[in-house]
């Protein structure tokens, strides 16, 4: 008995070894196409006339009425530019501060730093839909509301971004610092000097995470916005396919390339950087 079953042991232990892998790769092929059927979708729509939405002709003509349309029906420039300002400012103001508290968590002998950056951390546990209420007060008391800077304003702290830089900035060696520190450079020259340059791979993986989340961002901005002057891309878009404007499928979908297509070119242009930041910033 022990004789005749050893020896196809080995072919099913090689069976189940090629087995495992096709089954993952299936199931991920899966998963890619139901991620991406929406978007192909949205392309199908946008490039060809309203009779083809839902008819699937090969031969169908392509078009792009549907983004002269979109385009011409709501105000998109302006729409680009609030985002851009936004995203540009929230991530410049996240690497400021982001900077300067995960370097004191890191390096500064702080009373209790442990128990603060604990506390930092239970932001990452908070839904900023459960602040939303006392954000709009803070708001409206300052002055806020619809503005370009109301929006950003309760993202420039970031948790993530603060625990990021602070697990990097550790991993930096102190012997660069006292050198530093010998070259007479005091505690802001060896952050500049020092940790920031060392730390540009962290920099990039957490800049791109910041800038997909807050150009995607959707409901505070709705909520704290109710003017073309100071809304962003996504509540535009929302505002524009809402049932009551009576717009089509055809240019929504358009519009919807229009709004993504920014984050669509930057992906496929630094893909590689993207990944290659994420793996040198590996939390040690």
């Amino acid at each position: 008995m022990s004789s005749t079953s050893s020896p196809s042991t080995p072919y099913l232990t090689r069976a189940r070894f090629f087995s495992v892998p096709s089954l993952e790769t299936i199931a991920a092929w899966l998963l890619a196409l139901i991620w991406i059927f929406p978007l192909l979708y949205a392309c199908w729509a946008a490039f060809h006339p309203t009779a083809y939405m839902v008819r699937f002709d090969l031969f169908a003509p392509l078009t792009l009425d549907n983004f002269k349309n979109a385009w011409a029906q709501a105000p998109f420039a302006r729409y680009y530019l609030n985002t851009f300002m936004l995203v540009t400012g929230v991530v410049l103001a996240q690497f400021i501060v982001c900077t300067l508290a995960a370097f004191a968590f890191a390096r500064f002998p702080i009373p209790g730093k442990n128990l603060l950056f604990m506390l930092v951390l239970i932001q990452l546990f908070v839904f900023p839909e459960v602040l939303i209420v006392e954000n709009y007060r803070i708001a409206s008391e300052l002055g806020l509301i619809n503005t370009i800077t109301g929006i950003g304003l309760p993202y420039v702290a970031s948790a993530f971004g603060i625990f990021l830089l602070r697990q990097t900035f550790k991993t930096i060696p102190r012997e660069l610092e006292d050198a530093a520190r010998i070259e007479g450079c005091n505690w802001l020259e060896i952050l500049w000097k020092v940790y920031v340059p060392l730390a540009k791979p962290t920099y990039l993986a957490y800049g791109l995470v910041s800038i997909s989340h807050h150009w995607n961002n959707f409901l505070w901005p709705l909520v704290v916005t109710n003017s073309v002057e100071s809304r962003p891309l996504t509540v535009g878009l929302g505002v524009f396919s809402a049932p009551e404007t009576g717009v089509n499928w055809a240019t929504v979908s358009a519009a919807t390339l229009l709004s993504i297509a920014p984050l669509l070119i930057a992906f496929l242009l630094f893909q590689r950087q993207f990944v290659q930041s994420f793996l040198r910033a590996g939390i040690r």
